[in-house]
C-alpha cells in the first residue's frame, strides 16, 4: 500500500540534506520512542490545538487594519523616504503616498479598525486581538515565509506545525497531528527535518467538489480490510526485521509509524473530510457553494472538521496576496474570496464551544509599504501597488486564550516602523507555544552536537494580549 504519508522522493532528500543520515545517538533515542505519543505540556494549557492561516504574498495593513491620516492627505504627492541611501526599491523611486481608496471603520463594541472590504471579519472584531506591530527580518517572499514557518531565514528546519506536533502528541491516533491544506510547494514550510517524519505535515488539496478524495492514495483499493490489514502485516514485518539489522533507523521507524497511522486513516478518515454530509446551513455560513468563496470555504470548513476531530495543528494557506500593481482592483477580489470563509470559522467554532481551546492564527509573511509602486513607470497613482514591508505589518489572533477585541501594537504616523508593542515572528511562535502550554525554551531538539528550537536564541511570549 501506498501510504498518504509516504515521503516523496524530493521530501527525502531535502530531509537527507538536512541530516537524516548523520544524526547523533541522543537524536535516534528521542527517534525510538512512538513520535505522536500524547505528552504532557510544561505549563497551564490554554489551547489544545491551532488552525493557522497563511495569507502568502503579505496582505496590505494599510488597506485592511492601519490606514493612516498623513498619508490619506498625502496621497499621490512625495513623501520623504525612511530608506537608507543605498536600498534600491525597483519602482519606487517617487516615493509617492499611496492612501487606501476603501474606509477603515471602527467596529463593535472594541472599537477596532477593520476595513469595510472585511466586512464578515468586521462582524466578528470583539473575538480577534489585532497585532498592528508585527515585525520581520527579510524583505524578500521566500525567506521571509521560511521565517514564518520554521523560525529560520535559510535554513532547513522543522515548521512550527512539526514541533507542536513534537512537543504534544496526537489527540486522535487515527489521523496525523498536522495537516497543511492547499500548502505552497516548498515542503520546507511543512516538513519536519530532523525531527521524526511523523511530525512532518500531512498535505491535503481542498478539492472543488464532493466526488474528489482530499488526501493523495486516502481511499482504499483492496477488496476489503481484512486483506488491507494482512498486507500492512507483511510491510511491517519486513519493515522491523531491516530495522533490527539496521540496529536504528530514524527514517525507516518513521515509515513503520506513517504506514500504520495510514491504514488507520484510510478507514475513518474518508467520512470525516466528506462536506456532502454538511448541513446545507453550514455549507452556506462558509459560503460553499458560491463561486467566489468555494475554495476557501470548503478549505477552512475542512480545517474545522479536523481540528474539531483531535489534528494538533490545521495550516491553511491562502496565496494571492503580493499586490506590486493595481492594489486597489486586486485587494477587493480577494477578499470576498476569503473574507467570509474566515469569519464563518470563527463563528462555526464558536457556536461549538471550540473557540475558547482553538487558537487561530491569521498572518502573511510581511506586509506592503505605505508608498506606492509603479514597476511599468507610467501608469496613473490609482494602479499602482505596494512594496513589500517587514519592519511593520498586520497580524492577527482568536480563540485559544488570547484576548478578543483588543488591539495591540502601533506604528508611527507613516505606518512604516512600530512605535510601540513590537511582536517579532519569534515572540510569535513563543506565544503560540505558551498557550498550548510549552515553553519555548525547553521544547529543544539536540541535532549535530547543538540543542535547536522553533524560537532558535530568541523570543518573548506576548503577555500583553493574553485573557
Amino acid at each position: 500500500m501506498r501510504s498518504p504519508l509516504t515521503l516523496s522522493r524530493r521530501q527525502w532528500l531535502a530531509g537527507s540534506a538536512c541530516g537524516f543520515g548523520a544524526l547523533a545517538l541522543r537524536d535516534l533515542a528521542q527517534a525510538a520512542e512512538s513520535p505522536l505519543a500524547t505528552r504532557a505540556a510544561h505549563q497551564i494549557v490554554r489551547a489544545k490545538r491551532v488552525i493557522f492561516l497563511f495569507i502568502q504574498g503579505g496582505p496590505s495593513q494599510m488597506d485592511l487594519f492601519d490606514s493612516k491620516e498623513f498619508i490619506q492627505r498625502k496621497h499621490g504627492q512625495t513623501i520623504e523616504s525612511p530608506l537608507a541611501k543605498n536600498v534600491l526599491q525597483v519602482g519606487t523611486d517617487k516615493f509617492l503616498a499611496l492612501g487606501t481608496s476603501v474606509p477603515i471603520r471602527p467596529r463593535g463594541e472594541s472599537g477596532m479598525l477593520i476595513s469595510d472590504l472585511m466586512p464578515h471579519l468586521a462582524s466578528v472584531a470583539d473575538d480577534i486581538c489585532l497585532l498592528r506591530g508585527m515585525n520581520a527580518d527579510n524583505p524578500q517572499h521566500m525567506p521571509a515565509e521560511l521565517q514564518l514557518h520554521t523560525g529560520a531565514l535559510n535554513d532547513v528546519r522543522p515548521s512550527m506545525g512539526s514541533w507542536i506536533s513534537y512537543g504534544l502528541g496526537t489527540e486522535n491516533r487515527n489521523l496525523p497531528s498536522f495537516i497543511t491544506i492547499n500548502p505552497h510547494a516548498d515542503v520546507r514550510y511543512y516538513g519536519s527535518a530532523w525531527l521524526p517524519a511523523a511530525h512532518q505535515g500531512t498535505r491535503l488539496v481542498a478539492p472543488l467538489d464532493d466526488k474528489t478524495s482530499p488526501i493523495e492514495n486516502l481511499r482504499d483499493l483492496s477488496p476489503n480490510a481484512d486483506v488491507q490489514r494482512e498486507r500492512i502485516a507483511l510491510m511491517q514485518k519486513m519493515n522491523r526485521r531491516l530495522v533490527g539489522r539496521l540496529e536504528q533507523d530514524a527514517a525507516m521507524e518513521g515509515m513503520i509509524e506513517s504506514m500504520e497511522l495510514a491504514f488507520r486513516m484510510q478507514t475513518t478518515t474518508p467520512a470525516l473530510v466528506d462536506l456532502s454530509r454538511e448541513s446545507a446551513a453550514t455549507l452556506s455560513l462558509y459560503g460553499i457553494g458560491t463561486k467566489e468563496t468555494e475554495r476557501h470555504g470548503r478549505a477552512c470548513l475542512l480545517a474545522r472538521k479536523l481540528s474539531e476531530a483531535g489534528v494538533r495543528f490545521v495550516q491553511v494557506t491562502m496565496g494571492g496576496w503580493d499586490h506590486h500593481g493595481d492594489i486597489r482592483g486586486a485587494l477587493p477580489n480577494l477578499c470576498r474570496q476569503t473574507d467570509q470563509p474566515v469569519a464563518a470559522l470563527l463563528t462555526d467554532l464558536k457556536q461549538r464551544g471550540l473557540l475558547d481551546e482553538t487558537l487561530v492564527v491569521w498572518s502573511g509573511e510581511f506586509g506592503r509599504t505605505p508608498w506606492s509602486q509603479d514597476l511599468s513607470g507610467t501608469a496613473p497613482i490609482e494602479k499602482h501597488g505596494r512594496e513589500h514591508q517587514p519592519e511593520s505589518f498586520c497580524a492577527w489572533m482568536a480563540g485559544g486564550g488570547v484576548k478578543g477585541g483588543l488591539t495591540y501594537g502601533e506604528t508611527d504616523e507613516m505606518g512604516y516602523r512600530v512605535v510601540a508593542g513590537k511582536v517579532h515572528i519569534h515572540d510569535l511562535h513563543a506565544t503560540m507555544l505558551h498557550q498550548l502550554g510549552l515553553d519555548h525554551t525547553r521544547l529543544t531538539w539536540s541535532h549535530l552536537g547543538r540543542d535547536f528550537r522553533l524560537t532558535d536564541v530568541h523570543g518573548s511570549v506576548v503577555k500583553e494580549i493574553l485573557a
